[in-house]
């Protein structure tokens, strides 16, 4: 997908990729106890494996890569939307409501604690380590709800275009600002608005915000 970079120092892009790596290794090690009894959970909550099965996401430079999140849904949740006749109905809704379902039946009784405490998304440090995401950075967006909501929003291309050409975030503008619930043009707008302003003291400003988005369920996505 195409991308229009906007270029920041080289210290900038150092700084972040040390303060990632190093805060990745730290958070993981502290969260090894939850990550442990979360997958017992999951495993005993229901049938399945304990990571998500997800499509790709698109990531820097219109790359895709695999994001890894603990299963908060049934087995093949995202294909059984996509294809079973039953679900057309919820299809519909999902992509009218800028890719978010407030009642979703596939989601588990362990999964929608994780997701409200955003526990599902520990497995994404991960992916900061292996490079393909940041802590701070715009939210990561399925190939689909993009061309999908673009042709839905077709005055959001520029600004796809700018979020796509840094790494998504673990955490972002939007999620601790109080309106993760916004649709996709505001969402894709506040994305890029963080791209264009991005700074070390922008991204701790969010990280600073984040835990308390985690503790009232305001982060969830």
């Amino acid at each position: 997908m195409p991308y229009v970079e906007i270029k920041k120092s080289r210290w900038h892009e150092f700084a972040k990729r040390f303060i990632d790596v190093s805060a990745a290794i730290v958070i993981l090690l502290i969260f090894l106890p939850i990550i442990i009894i979360v997958a017992i959970a999951i495993r005993l909550d229901s049938k399945g494996p304990v990571l998500a099965d997800t499509p790709e996401r698109v990531g820097k430079n219109g790359k895709l890569f695999k994001m890894y999140k603990f299963r908060s849904m049934i087995p093949n949740a995202h294909e059984i939307l996509r294809r079973d006749p039953q679900f057309s109905v919820l299809y519909d809704q999902y992509k009218k409501g800028s890719y978010k379902l407030k009642n979703d039946p596939r989601i588990t009784k362990v999964g929608r604690f994780i997701r409200k405490h955003s526990l599902d998304e520990v497995p994404q440090f991960i992916n900061v380590l292996k490079g393909d995401m940041s802590i701070v950075g715009p939210r990561a967006y399925y190939p689909d709800e993009l061309r999908e909501q673009q042709k839905k929003y077709p005055e959001t291309q520029d600004a796809v275009k700018v979020v796509l050409s840094v790494r998504p975030g673990i955490t972002g503008y939007w999620q601790v600002s109080g309106r993760s619930e916004i649709n996709f043009d505001k969402r894709i707008e506040m994305d890029a608005d963080y791209v264009r302003k991005r700074s070390i003291f922008y991204d701790f400003m969010i990280i600073f915000l984040t835990p308390g988005a985690m503790l009232t369920g305001k982060g969830a996505r």
